[in-house]
């Protein structure tokens, strides 16, 4: 790829003489913006707004008698901003803008909440899950070495991560202490492993082989996002199912239920972080376009234009292009994220957790498959509805497996109510 895209991305010069002329050559649109004075070590003014010409007209104009509203026309002599099409956008763009412009300050500007994860630690001798706010490592995370953790996320809040994390272990019997352990047969152990609860590795309940196990186990568990121990279950249940005992088989299908119940609370963005993929679809601010934003392990790339009315040229021949081809084609173009360490990773994934987690949002992301295929048909569907301006539907296509699932389960209910009623 080359250069990353400069923010902003426009440069005008404000003369006060000629207000006019600069006030109406500006677009009455969404915008971030910087204002900076002759004074190139003097601190700019940074902002963002829905309406660039406006707000220029508030701080530029010359000052009202008697107000005490900020006028900066004395200061001011370069404007520079970058139109945009969302919400998401502009913070993204307001984002890259603060932390160049104040590096040192930017965080408290921003105000940006980090992303609860779910860690599952493996350079620990006897690894355990734990929740966090913090990346320990990028270049261990991304798979770049032996990875000393894999994290899980974002979650909404740290309780919700700390209650799918809590919830999940039940299920397993890897430990929960956060001690340094150095096994001894003459400790005590704690709660857990009286209740049978924990392999207990502290007084060599297990053998380091079997709890290496367990926690393949979890592993398997947290990345497919508890579908292996669905699938566990179920086999045991069906295999008890057929050696007529009966019991077992209940007592199968009750935890089956059980760890759905735990799997429902995990929501469809929460990944392995360096599996995350997604692109997103947000309103453009040029006619005729949306805006792509190429999500990669939860790192954003700045946006593309999609130009909705493109055509290819064939010769002296403009043709029409699948809208698929047009999409692959804009995200291969798209620059790599520029993430450089683990904090601004974090930083990034707060970003789209913010968008992510509002009850109220415009613009819809999708997210790749267990294989890292990214759901194109659906993706088209999206552009259309982000470009006319119509909410997201849920998704009813083959493509949907959830759906579908959902709707044999209620087929079959109904057929039992019936055959109950008869």
């Amino acid at each position: 790829m080359g250069a990353t895209t400069k923010v902003p991305e426009q440069k005008a010069e404000f003369l006060a003489e000629h207000d006019a002329e600069f006030f109406a050559a500006l677009p009455a649109s969404a915008a971030v913006f910087v204002l900076r004075g002759e004074d190139a070590n003097a601190e700019p003014y940074v902002g963002k707004t829905s309406n660039l010409r406006r707000r220029m007209m508030r701080l530029l104009s010359a000052p009202q008698e008697a107000t005490k509203r900020l006028n900066l026309r004395d200061r001011v002599r370069w404007l520079e901003y970058s139109p945009v099409g969302s919400d998401f956008e502009a913070g993204f763009v307001l984002y890259r803008v603060l932390r160049e412009t104040f590096p040192s300050t930017y965080e408290k500007r921003l105000r940006l909440r980090a992303a609860p994860l779910v860690k599952l630690i493996l350079d620990n001798e006897y690894p355990r899950v734990t929740v966090t706010t913090r990346i320990s490592s990028m270049r261990k995370a991304t798979g770049e070495g032996p990875p000393r953790a894999r994290y899980y996320g974002p979650f909404a809040t740290r309780a919700a991560a700390e209650q799918f994390a809590n919830d999940s272990l039940d299920f397993f019997l890897i430990r929960r202490c956060t001690d340094d352990l150095h096994p001894d047969p003459a400790f005590p152990g704690c709660v857990y492993s009286e209740m049978k609860m924990c392999m207990a590795p502290c007084f060599k309940g297990c053998t380091d082989e079997a709890y290496a196990n367990e926690v393949e186990r979890v592993e398997h568990y947290l990345e497919s996002g508890g579908r292996s121990l669905v699938t566990e279950i179920a086999a045991a249940r069906d295999k008890a199912s057929e050696e007529l005992a009966f019991e077992t088989a209940a007592a199968m299908h009750a935890k089956f239920d059980k760890v759905n119940a735990v799997r429902g609370q995990l929501p469809e963005v929460v990944r392995r972080l360096d599996r995350l993929k997604a692109v997103m679809v947000q309103p453009s601010h040029e006619p005729e376009s949306v805006t792509l934003f190429r999500i990669e392990s939860g790192m954003i790339s700045p946006p593309v234009q999609l130009h909705i009315s493109a055509k290819q040229t064939v010769g002296d021949v403009k043709t029409p292009t699948s809208m698929e081809a047009r999409i692959t084609e804009a995200l291969a173009g798209a620059e790599d994220p520029d993430v450089r360490s683990a904090v601004e990773w974090m930083e990034h994934l707060a970003i789209l957790k913010r968008w992510y987690y509002r009850t109220s949002k415009l613009g819809e992301l999708f997210l790749a498959d267990d294989k890292g295929e990214l759901p194109m048909r659906r993706i088209v569907r999206g552009v259309s509805r982000v470009y006319k301006g119509e909410k997201p539907q849920g998704d009813l296509s083959e493509t949907s497996k959830e759906y579908w699932i959902m709707r044999g389960s209620e087929k079959e209910s109904e057929k039992d109510k019936g055959e109950s009623k008869k």
